[in-house]
């Protein structure tokens, strides 16, 4: 079994890292670099970088920060928001990340997707997903919805289908950003991750609702995530990376350098 990996999340805006519940009442909370530097120093083993309001907005992310917080660590980093086309995602990776997140962008041009890999490798696309349980409808067989535009956008999609036709077109790993358990700290969304890490053949990213260590244990063991988003948790000090990983380890979960505190 491949160790499970545990992944703080950075959600910019203006500059500013900063967290809401269910992508509303966002608040600043600290500066990227210095955190991305925390989080490597305290045993992160990827890092996610999202400019929550690019693709809203319309405009490209922000370079400047992605290449800073780049020079500050040394584990694989992840980058999202408002990227549309090609050279977006070549910016990035030049900018120093290792994957690109794409997720409002490609739900508009799905062959971005399929682009992405061809020209840099399935490893480097990361398909996320923004998704709202919204109830079972006829195209909605699961009941739950992808939308876009941090949650603005319904877009009738089914998250199951979407995941699948993701995998198809080429994406490397999927994030499944629950709207319902966001910030919420109630925990993960584990039907829905289950439904998609037992039905696809890459790496499912559970991101949304951890509030107790307790809570990514259920997510690796009952939802079979291979890797778990953390904002809250770890953005307030209740609960430190060293300290989810030796619980995690404790618990019979293979988890990746049990650094010490």
């Amino acid at each position: 079994m491949l160790a499970k990996r545990i992944i703080p999340c950075l959600d910019v805006r203006a500059g500013k890292v900063t967290k809401g519940v269910q992508f509303l009442k966002n608040a600043d909370i600290g500066d990227p670099v210095a955190m991305a530097r925390y989080y490597y120093e305290q045993g992160a083993d990827e890092l996610v970088f999202y400019d929550i309001t690019a693709s809203n907005e319309r405009r490209s992310i922000m370079l400047d920060v992605v290449a800073a917080v780049a020079r500050e660590i040394f584990i694989p980093f992840s980058v999202g928001g408002g990227l549309r086309t090609l050279e977006d995602m070549r910016a990035v990776l030049l900018a120093g990340a290792e994957k690109v997140s794409i997720d409002s962008g490609a739900v508009r041009n799905p062959q971005i997707i399929a682009e992405g890999a061809r020209a840099f490798g399935s490893q480097c696309i990361v398909l996320s997903m923004q998704v709202k349980r919204t109830g079972i409808r006829p195209n909605l067989k699961t009941g739950y919805e992808v939308v876009i535009d941090g949650g603005r956008v319904p877009t009738g999609r089914d998250a199951l289908e979407w995941a699948r036709e993701g995998v198809r077109l080429g994406a490397g790993e999927l994030v499944i950003n629950s709207i319902d358990q966001d910030g919420t700290y109630k925990g993960y969304e584990l039907l829905l991750t289950q439904l998609i890490s037992d039905r696809v053949s890459v790496p499912v990213v559970a991101s949304g609702g951890a509030g107790e260590p307790e809570h990514l244990r259920e997510v690796f063991t009952a939802a079979h995530a291979d890797a778990a988003i953390v904002a809250s948790i770890v953005h307030y000090g209740e609960h430190p990376i060293p300290e989810l990983k030796r619980y995690l380890a404790d618990a019979g979960v293979e988890v990746r350098d049990k650094v010490q505190l």
